[in-house]
C-alpha cells in the first residue's frame, strides 16, 4: 500500500467555531480541502495521543465521502486504532460516550448540528478530545494555525474501507473496529434511569411519548431506547428513519421547524410528553400537552428534580449554565447550597468544570442540557430526565412546571435571532454598542434603569484560561437583562441573537405567555442596539 504525500497551498478559512469547522457542503467538497483539515488536527496531535481515535457522524450528506477521507488520512498518519461507527454513524452524545469506555484519545465528530443538510446544505467537523468533549480553545488555536502554514498531507492509495460490517480488519499498521453505534449508549442510558418503572407507565399507558428524530440521526437510539427497551409503541415515533438531507427540513428542534410535533402536542388529547431531537442528537425540545419548556427552565426543573432519578439520588456537586442561558438554575443552586458557574457560550467550557468535578448538571439555552455521564450535550437523555420525573411525581409537565414556578419563581426568557445578515453590518452594530456600554450605567429606557454593563469575560477556575468579548450584557436594577452576541454556528452571513430575561415572583404574573412579559424589554432591546438602522430588519427571523 501506498502513501501519497500531497502538496498543497493552505485554505484560509479553516478557523473553527465554537463547534467545530463548518461550512457549505460545497466548500468541504473542494479537492484536498477536507483532507488539509484533517491533517491540521493530527499535526497538533503527539505520536501517543493518535494512538486511538473514534470516527462517527450524522448521517447527513458527504458524511460517507468525508468518512473515508479522514479514515485514510488517519491509517497515512500511523494512527494505530480507528473505532467507527457502523456505516459511519454515531450521536454526538454517543461519541463522547464511546470515546470515554474505550479510552480513545479523542474523536472525530463529522456534524453541522442542527444546521440543514443535502448537496446545498451545511457539513462541519470538530475534533473531541480524550475526556469525550469538545477541543478547548488552546488546541483549535492551534488546529487553526497550523491550517495557515500547511504545506502538504498524507492519505493511504487504497480502496474505500468496508463500514458496513461491525468487526475488526487490520490496514497497514491500523486497526479498524466497527461497531454497533447505539449498543454502547443506550446501556449507559440504562444505568442513569429506571427503566424498569418508565416501562412500566409506557407499556400500560399511564404515560404516553412523543418524539420527533427529524430524520436526523437519533431515529435508531429513540427505537431501541424507547420501543425495544422501555415498551413505547412504534407510533410514539416521528420521523425516525434518518435521511442524508433531514428530508428536507431544518433539523433544530424549536416550535417553529418542529411544527408537526407541536401541532399534535399544543391538543387537548395529545400526548402527556413531546420531545424532539436534532441534527446530531445533543440538543432537545421539551413540550408538555399544551405547553412548551424552555431550555433553561428545563435545565431548572431537571437539577430541582434530579433526587428523584437513580443516576443523581446522591446529591449534585454543582451546577453551570451559559452566560446567556437564564438565571433560572441559580435559584434552584442557591436552594440546593451548591455551586453555581456562568460560562461563555459552548459546551466546551463545562469540560474542565467537569473533569474536576465541581459540576454534575449544565446546560445552555439553545436546547442543550446535559451531565457528567458525557462530555456533550445530550438530547435522549434529558428526555429520559423527563420521563422519569413524570413517572415519579405523577403529574403533568404543566403541573410541575407550574409548581416550580411558585416555588422559585419564573424566569421569562426568550431568544430572538436575526439570520443572514452581512457580516458588516453585525461587526457595525456590536462595535456601536461597545462604544456606549460605558455610558448605560444609570439610565433610563422604558422605565427600566440600567444597573450594569459589559461585554462578559470568563476565567476558567480550573486552569485559569480567560476568555473575553463573550456577548454584551446589560443588567437592569429590576433583575432583567439583555444580552446581544453574534453565532458561531452558521455557514452564511452573521446571525445576531437577542436574549431577553425577565425575573419575577409575583403569583399574578406567573402564567403570562412569553411574549406578553418581554414585549417592553424586546422593544428596549432593539432601541439600544438601533437594530432596525444597522440590521433594516424590523423582526426576528427566529423566536424561541
Amino acid at each position: 500500500m501506498n502513501i501519497k504525500n500531497i502538496d498543497i497551498k493552505p485554505f484560509p478559512d479553516q478557523k473553527p467555531g465554537t463547534s467545530g469547522l463548518r461550512k457549505k457542503v460545497a466548500v468541504f467538497q473542494q479537492p484536498h480541502y477536507l483532507a488539509t483539515f484533517v491533517q491540521s488536527i493530527l499535526n497538533t496531535l503527539t505520536p501517543a495521543e493518535k494512538s486511538k481515535l473514534v470516527i462517527g457522524g450524522d448521517g447527513r450528506f458527504f458524511n460517507p465521502d468525508a468518512l473515508q477521507i479522514i479514515c485514510k488520512v488517519a491509517i497515512a498518519n500511523n494512527v494505530k486504532e480507528l473505532i467507527i461507527g457502523q456505516h459511519g454513524l454515531l450521536s454526538t452524545p454517543a461519541a463522547s460516550c464511546i470515546i470515554r469506555k474505550y479510552n480513545a484519545n479523542g474523536g472525530f465528530i463529522l456534524s453541522a448540528s442542527h444546521n440543514p443538510g443535502g448537496p446545498l446544505g451545511d457539513f462541519g467537523l470538530k475534533f473531541n478530545t480524550a475526556n469525550g468533549g469538545p477541543a478547548p480553545e488552546s488546541f483549535t488555536q492551534n488546529v487553526y494555525e497550523n491550517t495557515l502554514k500547511i504545506n502538504q498531507y498524507f492519505i493511504a492509495d487504497i480502496g474505500d474501507i468496508d463500514c458496513s460490517t461491525i468487526g475488526n480488519q487490520p490496514i497497514k499498521n491500523t486497526t479498524i473496529n466497527v461497531i454497533d453505534p447505539v449498543s454502547d449508549y443506550a446501556n449507559l442510558m440504562e444505568t442513569l434511569f429506571d427503566f424498569s418503572t418508565i416501562r412500566e407507565h409506557l407499556t400500560n399507558k399511564s404515560i404516553s411519548i412523543l418524539f420527533d428524530a427529524m430524520h436526523a440521526i437519533t431515529g435508531p437510539y429513540a427505537r431501541e431506547i424507547f420501543v425495544n427497551r422501555l415498551g413505547a409503541p412504534e407510533s410514539a415515533l416521528m420521523n425516525a428513519e434518518p435521511k442524508a438531507d433531514f428530508g428536507g427540513e431544518h433539523p433544530d428542534p424549536n416550535m417553529a421547524h418542529a411544527e408537526k410535533l407541536t401541532k399534535q402536542l399544543f391538543n387537548k388529547d395529545g400526548p402527556d410528553l413531546g420531545a424532539a431531537s436534532d441534527g446530531d442528537g445533543d440538543r432537545n425540545m421539551i413540550l408538555g400537552r399544551e405547553f412548551y419548556v424552555t431550555p433553561s427552565d428545563s435545565l431548572a426543573i431537571i437539577a430541582a428534580n434530579a433526587h428523584l432519578i437513580p443516576g443523581y439520588k446522591l446529591g449534585l456537586a454543582g451546577v453551570a449554565r451559559s452566560m446567556p442561558t437564564s438565571r433560572a438554575i441559580d435559584v434552584v443552586a442557591k436552594q440546593l447550597k451548591i455551586p453555581c458557574y456562568e460560562t461563555p457560550t459552548g459546551w466546551k467550557y463545562f469540560g474542565n468544570l467537569l473533569d474536576a468535578k465541581k459540576i454534575t448538571l449544565c446546560g445552555e439555552e439553545s436546547f442543550g442540557t446535559g451531565s457528567n455521564h458525557i462530555r456533550e450535550k445530550d438530547g435522549l437523555w434529558a428526555v429520559l430526565c423527563w420521563l422519569n420525573i413524570l413517572t415519579v411525581r405523577n403529574q403533568s409537565v404543566k403541573q410541575i412546571t407550574l409548581e416550580h414556578w411558585k416555588a422559585y419563581g419564573r424566569h421569562y426568557y426568550s431568544r430572538h435571532d436575526y439570520e443572514n445578515i452581512s457580516s458588516e453590518s453585525a461587526n457595525n452594530l456590536v462595535n456601536q454598542l461597545e462604544t456606549t456600554l460605558p455610558t448605560l450605567a444609570g439610565k433610563t429606557f422604558g422605565g427600566m434603569i440600567v444597573k450594569h454593563a459589559d461585554n462578559f469575560s470568563y476565567t476558567d477556575p480550573i486552569d485559569n484560561a480567560t476568555s473575553s468579548n463573550q456577548g454584551i450584557r446589560i443588567l437592569f436594577e429590576d433583575g432583567s437583562r439583555v444580552i446581544f452576541r453574534l453565532s458561531g454556528t452558521g455557514t452564511e452571513g452573521a446571525t445576531l441573537r437577542v436574549y431577553l430575561e425577565k425575573y419575577t415572583t409575583d403569583d399574578c404574573f406567573l402564567e403570562l405567555s412569553s411574549n406578553e412579559a418581554l414585549a417592553p424589554l424586546s422593544l428596549i432591546a432593539r432601541d439600544i442596539a438601533q437594530i432596525l438602522y444597522f440590521t433594516d430588519r424590523t423582526c426576528p427571523t427566529v423566536i424561541t
